[in-house]
């Protein structure tokens, strides 16, 4: 996992509301945070440890370190009580340095196991699930970051009480910065509920919605999002280079126009058009620029792309072919 560069964290330490919260000792962690950001100082944080005897990771790729770096990283859980499982030794490597347990078998990791969280291809999740099956606590909460899959087919899979947690988090989460959005069976209890909030939160910002079928809306729009982020930086780049710039210049300067951007439009909490309004002069340079872009469709494109992204996710986890979603002009 990348650490966050010091620059970044000291700029986004002044757009957290300062809060002061104690859960006390009734629930399953203890946690008291406090922050004062107006003078551009960093968020300290206390906490105790979350109440788990064991926190299982089936699965050892990227997205599960993030999450296992950042639960260890806030002091959510110690290392002794992590296992991450997974049958590529390259992988379980990697996780010497963070001194976690590693297995090769998935049924010895889960055993005894409070969480269970669920990192693997989709095309393997149905095979993997029903390995562990007979080796989960029957209360085992089932924390799943497979895109595409539903509540209802891991139940199918687990059984109609199983406890499961699904999630659509995306790829900034490895440097502390991830946008996890989730959904509950009905099945999940408080306890489970607030435990998830703090293991998600730990790397990055966590949104519980009630309707399920928002994970797959979230999947195209933030899933997906830092692809098309990244296409555009691409572009702007490239014709930086192509104007002049050597690649490093032009790297430096839209990776922290774009940085600063989002910064901006986040502590300004407006709708974005009124800020491109603000750099937007009669007859000037943006003007020009904007012109052509709507001129050649480009928020058309953005917008039929995430519809792409949208509809190939429906597809991914439906039985039969899925007709077309977007609205008709």
């Amino acid at each position: 996992m990348l650490s966050l560069p010091s620059k970044l964290r000291r700029i986004t330490g002044r757009h957290v509301l300062s809060t002061t919260f104690s859960t006390g000792n009734k629930g399953p962690f203890a946690r008291t945070r406090k922050s004062q950001q107006s003078s551009g100082t960093e968020t300290i944080f206390e906490r105790t440890e979350l109440k788990l005897r064991r926190l299982a990771v089936i699965g050892g790729g990227n997205m599960a370190e993030a999450m296992i770096t950042g639960v260890l990283k806030e002091g959510l859980l110690s290392s002794s009580k992590i296992v991450v499982s997974d049958p590529n030794p390259t992988i379980r490597l990697k996780y010497e340095h963070l001194q976690v347990e590693t297995h090769t078998r998935n049924s010895s990791a889960v055993s005894g196991a409070d969480v269970i969280l669920v990192a693997v291809k989709p095309q393997v999740i149905d095979d993997v699930l029903r390995a562990v099956k007979e080796s989960m606590d029957s209360d085992a909460l089932v924390v799943s970051v497979v895109a595409g899959q539903s509540i209802k087919q891991l139940q199918t899979i687990l059984g109609q009480t199983s406890h499961i947690i699904r999630t659509m988090p995306n790829t900034p989460a490895m440097i502390g910065e991830g946008t996890t959005v989730w959904a509950q069976s009905a099945q999940v209890t408080s306890v489970q509920h607030n435990l998830t909030k703090e293991i998600l939160g730990s790397f990055g910002v966590e949104v519980f919605v009630d309707d399920e079928n928002a994970l797959d809306m979230a999947t195209a729009l933030s899933g997906s999002g830092p692809a098309y982020f990244f296409l555009v930086a691409e572009a702007m780049i490239d014709t930086g280079v192509h104007m002049g710039f050597s690649r490093p210049v032009a790297t430096k300067l839209v990776q922290q126009t774009m940085l600063g951007s989002a910064l901006y439009m986040q502590a300004e909490n407006v709708h974005p058009v009124e800020l491109r309004n603000n750099i937007t002069s009669p007859g000037g340079t943006t003007a020009a620029g904007l012109y052509r872009a709507e001129k050649n469709g480009f928020r058309a494109v953005i917008a039929d792309s995430i519809w792409a992204a949208y509809e190939r996710c429906l597809e991914l986890g439906a039985s039969e072919p899925v007709q077309r979603q977007r609205p008709r002009s």
